[in-house]
């Protein structure tokens, strides 16, 4: 498996949808200031993803100079009804290595789904992604960056809002250019 051809989708996606679109407006500061690891997993089962998910917490712990860390695996977890039951396990994994409080995971997914919403629907799009992966995420990192936020609460109406006038069709082709091999 060639890393580097799925990271360089999930970076552009990250570019051009989380910040382009001011979808987290937390994520431009890290992926500048190079602190976000892009981590691929060769996991084929949730036994060896959560292995992985153990090792990127303790990167984060052992290293300050990263933010945040997009832990992708694209051969686990594909269908998003058993990646959204694995989230729990990947909480409880959180939890027990006495770490809650201190990590978050986040959540990323080709066919991301909320509950509530149709398939197509265009806020769907805020948390699809090239692949699926895995968002881990430093707890006081993130509580900083709400508090220096004029109106974080606002932010998820304000995704949604964007992401209907933009409609489903564009959100699509987007995600599907990020996805692209990028010309040479």
């Amino acid at each position: 498996m060639n890393h580097d051809t799925i990271i360089e989708p999930v970076r552009r996606w990250v570019e051009q949808v989380v910040i382009d679109l001011n979808l987290c407006p937390f994520a431009k500061h890290a992926l500048i200031n190079g602190r976000v690891r892009f981590r691929v997993s060769e996991a084929v089962s949730e036994d060896q993803l959560l292995a992985d998910l153990l090792i990127e917490l303790d990167v984060l712990s052992n290293n300050e100079s990263v933010e945040t860390t997009l832990l992708i695996h694209p051969q686990v977890l594909k269908r998003f009804d058993d990646y959204n039951q694995f989230l729990n396990v990947a909480d409880y994994l959180v939890e027990q290595s006495n770490l809650r409080g201190v990590y978050q995971v986040a959540s990323f997914h080709p066919h991301y789904r909320f509950s509530g919403t149709g398939p197509g629907d265009a806020e769907n799009y805020t948390n699809r992604s090239p692949y699926p992966m895995l968002h881990l995420l430093r707890e006081d990192s993130v509580a900083k960056a709400i508090d220096n936020h004029p109106d974080a609460s606002a932010i998820p109406t304000q995704n949604v809002r964007q992401l209907r006038k933009l409609g489903t069709e564009k959100l699509r082709r987007l995600l599907r250019q990020c996805a692209e091999p990028a010309a040479k």
